[in-house]
């Protein structure tokens, strides 16, 4: 039985929808599920007149409500404390890699937006996505040296993962050049069962969700 609803836009478009809702799969949280078409532009009025902040993802679970994705985190940390890693200085550094990636990356997030049905292969690369890109893979590459991976932190899909799982869909949408690190980990992320779970539930979305200024960027 549901114990509230986390609302979250087109599945195809929304990246803080696809990190929202994978943190509270992980947890396991009883809720139910609202998909509300995006209009784009952040102007989606079905969104405001629910989300505080008029964004997604939006949380409600048991008298709680949450519309940030590092609260989301937190939250579903307290129903399930091993989705941040149990050594102390190794969930500092996952908190640490999350929030940057929460606060930052505007130059990839403008030049790559996600887009779960087309391919742009070479296309996007502009100084600050390529930037972005250099630091997202010295993040990367600095947490699997030290867990072992397949994933940031060790062999368990956790929070951080969650927030940089769609840096992994632009990357396999935008196709710029990565390390055969950056290749692999993007292989791990694509093949976790809710990633997948997420991709062919995006694949089944109405034709009329369908946004022009993402399916043929300028």
């Amino acid at each position: 039985m549901a114990e509230g609803r986390l609302v979250i836009g087109t599945k195809r478009y929304s990246s803080w929808s696809l990190r929202g809702w994978l943190m509270v799969k992980l947890a396991k949280l009883e809720v139910e599920e609202v998909v509300v078409p995006l209009a784009g532009g952040g102007g989606t009025e079905a969104i405001r007149a629910i989300s505080p902040n008029g964004m997604v993802p939006y949380l409600e679970h048991r008298g709680a409500r949450m519309w940030e994705s590092l609260a989301i985190a937190e939250y579903c940390a307290e129903f399930a404390p091993g989705l941040w890693p149990a050594d102390r200085a190794a969930r500092a550094h996952a908190r640490s890699i999350a929030s940057e990636m929460h606060a930052g990356f505007r130059g990839l997030r403008m030049a790559m937006p996600m887009n779960l049905g087309r391919t742009f292969p070479g296309r996007g690369r502009t100084p600050d996505a390529l930037a972005d890109i250099a630091r997202v893979e010295a993040i990367w590459a600095e947490a699997l040296k030290a867990s072992g991976g397949p994933f940031l932190f060790g062999r368990d899909f956790g929070l951080a993962d969650a927030m940089y799982a769609p840096v992994v869909t632009r990357f396999l949408t935008w196709q710029p050049d990565l390390t055969a690190t950056t290749r692999t980990y993007c292989e791990a992320v694509r093949a976790h069962p809710l990633v997948a779970q997420w991709y062919d539930e995006a694949a089944k979305e109405p034709a009329a969700w369908l946004l022009e200024k993402y399916e043929n960027p300028g």
